[in-house]
C-alpha cells in the first residue's frame, strides 16, 4: 500500500471515529437524576426495614442498583442523602396540607400532616429525631415563612415573623414527640387535636 493510501485510510479511520455519537450532555444530566432518585428512594426503603445507623452507603448503593462511586458523585456522605429526603419530604408535607387545608380550617390541615407521618412514621422519626433533625428544623421553618408571607397575620399581638418560627417549631418538636411514643399511644386525629388547640391558644389567640 503505498502512502497516499495509507494515510487515506488513516484519516478514513479518523473520520469514523469522530463521526460516532459522544454521549451528550443531556443524556449525562438524565442519568445523574435518575442514579439521584434511585439513591434516595433506597434510602428510604431501607428505612422501613432498619434504623439509620445500621444502613451503610453500600446497602444504599445495592439497594439503588448504582455503583458504589456514583454515590459520591452525588452525596459526600449517607447524612447529606438524608438531608436532601428531608427537604424534598418536607415541601411534599407542606404542599399536602395547603392541598387541604383553607383559611379557616386549620384541623383539615393538621389531620392530613399527621396521617402523612403516620404512613412514613420510621422515615419522619428519623427525620426529625435523627441525623437530619437540626436541617429539618431549619428548612421548615424556611418554608413556613414562605407560606406566612401569602396570608394574613394569624392574630393581631404577634409579629407575623415571630408567630411563624414560634408555630413552625411547636409542630416540629410535637411530632418529633409523637413519633418518639409507641404507635399506638396516639392516633393521627389525637394528634391533630393537640396541635389545634396548642396552636389556638398561643399563636391563633387574638388576644
Amino acid at each position: 500500500m503505498s502512502k497516499t493510501d495509507q494515510l487515506g485510510c488513516q484519516l478514513s479511520d479518523t473520520e469514523t471515529h469522530n463521526a460516532l455519537p459522544l454521549p451528550s450532555s443531556s443524556s449525562k444530566d438524565a442519568r445523574a437524576i435518575r442514579s439521584g432518585v434511585a439513591l434516595r428512594e433506597a434510602l428510604l426503603t431501607l428505612l422501613e426495614q432498619k434504623s439509620f445507623e445500621q444502613i451503610t452507603i453500600r446497602d444504599v448503593c445495592a439497594e439503588a442498583g448504582v455503583h458504589y462511586a456514583t454515590f459520591f458523585r452525588h452525596h459526600a456522605t449517607k447524612e447529606s442523602l438524608l438531608d436532601d429526603i428531608a427537604l424534598t419530604q418536607l415541601a411534599q408535607l407542606n404542599d399536602l396540607t395547603l392541598a387541604v387545608r383553607n383559611a379557616t380550617d386549620y384541623r383539615s390541615g393538621f389531620q392530613a400532616l399527621c396521617i402523612y407521618v403516620d404512613e412514613h412514621r420510621l422515615l419522619w422519626s428519623t427525620l426529625l429525631n435523627g441525623g437530619a433533625g437540626p436541617t429539618m428544623r431549619e428548612e421548615w421553618v424556611r418554608h413556613c415563612k414562605r407560606v406566612a408571607d401569602n396570608e394574613p397575620p394569624s392574630s393581631s399581638w404577634l409579629p407575623r415573623e415571630l408567630g411563624t418560627v414560634c408555630a413552625a417549631t411547636l409542630i416540629a418538636e410535637t411530632l418529633a414527640w409523637w413519633v418518639a411514643q409507641p404507635k399506638e399511644a396516639f392516633s393521627p386525629d389525637d394528634v391533630a387535636d393537640i396541635l389545634l388547640r396548642l396552636l389556638s391558644t398561643t399563636i391563633m389567640a387574638t388576644e
